[in-house]
């Protein structure tokens, strides 16, 4: 077990139907399959690092109905602590709805977040210990926004490692950003951020420029299948991706920060942390849903190896 990591995020209970292509505007398609279960960008990040072998501490908002028992459930059965969830009575645990095209793994979906879009001042303020003890945060901006600048205040306060996970992406502040150790958009979040296109290695590393700009120390674009740009004060480059049969990449981001910030409190390097958080999210998108696909630490493990064994043959 490697150093602390506090997951400060969303939960909320996927419901999740493929089709033979996704629906048009006024369009009805028959769905093949339907599945219910945990979810949440900030859930499946946290229990991505926890089975990859991560001490880890996850915190979100529940309301009380029986989507909170989804939640409160899966964590005990992983054996999670569930001691720093919030609860409330005000509002529903958040869902998503989640369409997959079965025939190219696209998707659309929609969040409605619920609880853990009130998480107050207050409430963040009460888990300020919990950071004491942390050496990594990993958060995202699936939470009231409100929610993420305050933990992220008092993280940096505290001289924790912050890592920022852009999506949903929306508008975030210098002031946050100044205070993130490691800044991890897709390539779409990326544009939206700086305006800069991200369709190769030489505007990942304008965008890259761009954060840095704002004082982020270290900056991490995922490009799909091109790989994974990444750049430090000292070096730059793309890592490639592993070439796998996707049969749903809903959740792969999240398997590859909940992978990469498990790698990284274990005491990897950047590197290293995204060649591991590559093979976990490598994993994850050969099975159906999201939490439920993030693999343990053997299987990603032996997928590593075996994929050394094959460069190593070739």
């Amino acid at each position: 077990m490697g150093k602390k990591v506090t997951v400060f995020g969303s939960f909320v209970v996927d419901l999740m139907g493929r089709c033979p292509h996704l629906p048009v505007p006024g369009e009805t398609v028959k769905g093949s399959i339907f599945k219910m279960g945990p979810g949440g960008k900030g859930f499946n990040q946290g229990v991505a690092a926890h089975k990859a072998g991560a001490d880890v501490t996850m915190v979100t908002k529940l309301g009380e109905d029986a989507f909170a028992d989804v939640a409160l459930s899966t964590m005990k059965k992983l054996g999670m602590d569930t001691e720093r969830i919030f609860r409330t009575g005000q509002t529903e645990t958040g869902c998503a709805l989640i369409m997959v095209d079965e025939t190219t793994s696209q998707n659309e979906i929609l969040v409605i977040l619920g609880a853990c879009d009130t998480i107050t001042d207050e409430e963040v303020e009460s888990i300020a210990d919990l950071l004491d003890q942390s050496d990594f945060l990993l958060t995202q901006l699936e939470t009231n926004i409100s929610s993420v600048e305050k933990i992220i205040d008092i993280a940096f306060g505290k001289g924790v490692k912050i890592i920022l996970n852009t999506a949903p992406v929306q508008p975030v502040s210098d002031s946050i950003l100044s205070k993130v150790d490691l800044i991890t958009p897709n390539e779409v979040e990326a544009e939206i951020l700086t305006g800069i296109p991200v369709d190769g290695e030489e505007n990942a590393g304008k965008a890259a420029d761009f954060f840095f700009e704002k004082g982020v120390k270290n900056v991490l674009i995922t490009m799909g299948g091109k790989g994974v740009y990444l750049a430090t004060p000292e070096k730059r480059g793309i890592l490639p991706a592993y070439r796998v049969n996707a049969v749903d990449t809903t959740g792969a981001g999240d398997a590859f920060n909940g992978g990469l910030v498990a790698a990284l409190a274990e005491g990897k390097d950047l590197w290293e942390a995204v060649a591991f958080a590559n093979a976990l999210a490598a994993i994850s998108v050969q099975r159906i849903g999201t939490t439920p696909a993030m693999p343990d630490r053997e299987e990603i493990d032996l997928f590593i190896h075996e994929q050394e064994k094959e460069e190593g043959s070739c």
